[in-house]
């Protein structure tokens, strides 16, 4: 066995650095204008449908083994389509357009810590944080990713377990007290499509099956294990921060709500605390998806599934780095040069998206995979309406990003059809287990 391949407990943190970003210090105020105190139960049903869609995902990653992740599954059920190509062309992107946001958000939390406020080093911290992350995926490879993201994960992890077992202690039962209505039941269903961007990451550990060892079985044990890590992180943060100041306090602060829920139980010192978190968790998100999106770009562009100039994947000084080289680029440039905060949000439904076809893809090809159909079913049927919710949330929220939303698959579905689909030549996606 390679020394190269990822261990289970390194697949996990890499699934567990995405999924604990930069949503939940950026977005926790958020969660709870929308659900009040009880923000910890719509982290729970939101993990619900994160293991529903993980379900599908670990039933076809042990059974296909690619580093394209879901566009392999859905290939092998549909075959060569337009839809595949597609898919493909928005899968890639989402993992651009996360990359220059964690690129931002980094920026956007350090240079305030040590306060300073300029422009040009704003994109010169954007630049460096990137090239750094980009560097290490090159040199360092499969194996020193892994052990760093592992690391990053478990410094990440010990400040929130502090920030938990503080909370705890100085815990006020009345703060999490729940008066049920129809608004708290709308409220917890609101929130948990909110927060179900949270525990998208998970899906990433496909995008490096065939660099983890024994792919056959550590990579649906790392999606469940990573999923449920996660739900148990979510709901003690929540439960800790809703205990310590009342839920009107906290809705007051949108960008940094936990680090000000820290103050009253760790001082200045929680403050910085959980900032410096913040930052650790947009560091791990950041290296897990440039490694992830690397894997899965090179994967699609060795396959002809997305946009890439051949003559340079066949070149020795490019090779299996031009997913890397062409991912970090487009992110830098979506960085420096895009005010992208609306299109961010395109992210989350084009991945709900690529859920559904996974799922669809499971319910399909069941009798070879294995699963039960009538669960599958259900499952497509609640994710399909937690994207018609994300639809709807942006239509309401701001028509700009719904217009360029419908605008983006459309021009996926065209590009690909009128022009990289005839440029394809098919080959393998899924590599036969026994590479491995």
């Amino acid at each position: 066995m390679e020394r190269s391949k990822l261990s289970l407990k390194e697949a996990v943190a890499m699934a567990v650095g995405t999924m604990i970003g930069a949503s939940i210090f950026s977005i926790f105020g958020e969660g709870v204008k929308v659900a009040g105190n009880v923000l910890p139960f719509a982290f729970i049903l939101s993990g619900i449908y994160a293991l529903m869609v993980g379900y599908s995902y670990g039933k076809m990653g042990a059974r296909f083994v690619s580093n394209a992740g879901p566009i392999a599954f859905i290939q092998k059920a549909f075959g060569d389509s337009p839809v595949v190509g597609s898919l493909s062309v928005l899968m890639w992107f989402s993992y651009v357009i996360s990359i220059a946001l964690f690129a931002i958000s980094f920026a956007g939390y350090f240079l305030p810590l040590i306060h300073i406020n300029y422009e040009v080093i704003h994109t010169i911290v954007e630049v460096l944080v990137i090239s750094f992350f980009g560097a290490i995926n090159y040199f360092g490879g499969s194996r020193a990713v892994g052990r760093l993201e592992f690391w990053i994960v478990v410094l990440k992890l010990a400040i929130l377990f502090l920030f938990v077992v503080a909370g705890l202690s100085v815990l006020h039962p009345e703060y999490l007290k729940v008066h049920v209505s129809s608004y708290t039941i709308t409220g917890i269903l609101a929130a948990s499509v909110i927060f179900f961007l949270s525990y998208m990451g998970f899906g990433l550990i496909t995008n490096v099956s065939e660099n983890i060892e024994n792919p056959g079985l550590n990579v649906p044990r790392a999606i469940f294990i990573s999923i449920l890590l996660v739900m148990a992180v979510y709901v003690s943060v929540s439960i800790a921060a809703l205990g310590a100041l009342p839920a009107d306090e906290i809705a007051k602060y949108a960008e940094n709500a936990l680090a000000v829920a820290a103050e009253p139980i760790l001082g200045k010192f929680g403050f910085f605390l959980l900032s410096f978190g913040a930052l650790v968790s947009i560091t791990s998100a950041l290296n897990a998806t440039i490694y992830t999106g690397a894997n899965a770009s090179y994967a699609l562009m060795r396959d002809g599934y997305i946009p890439a100039p051949g003559f340079l994947v066949e070149k020795r000084w490019m090779g299996k780095h031009t997913g890397l080289y062409l991912t970090c680029g487009l992110g830098l440039f979506f960085a420096l040069f895009f005010d992208i905060t609306s299109v961010a949000s395109m992210i989350s439904l084009i991945t709900t998206v690529i859920y559904i076809g996974v799922i669809f893809s499971h319910l399909k090809l069941a009798d070879s995979v294995g699963g039960n159909r009538g669960l599958i079913f259900f499952n497509l049927m609640v994710i399909t309406f937690v994207a018609v919710e994300i639809f709807v949330f942006q239509f309401k929220s701001n028509k700009l990003t719904f217009l360029t939303n419908l605008l983006l698959f459309v021009a996926s579905f065209i590009l690909e059809y009128f022009y990289y689909r005839k440029r394809r030549k098919t080959s393998p996606i899924v590599r036969p287990t026994g590479e491995f």
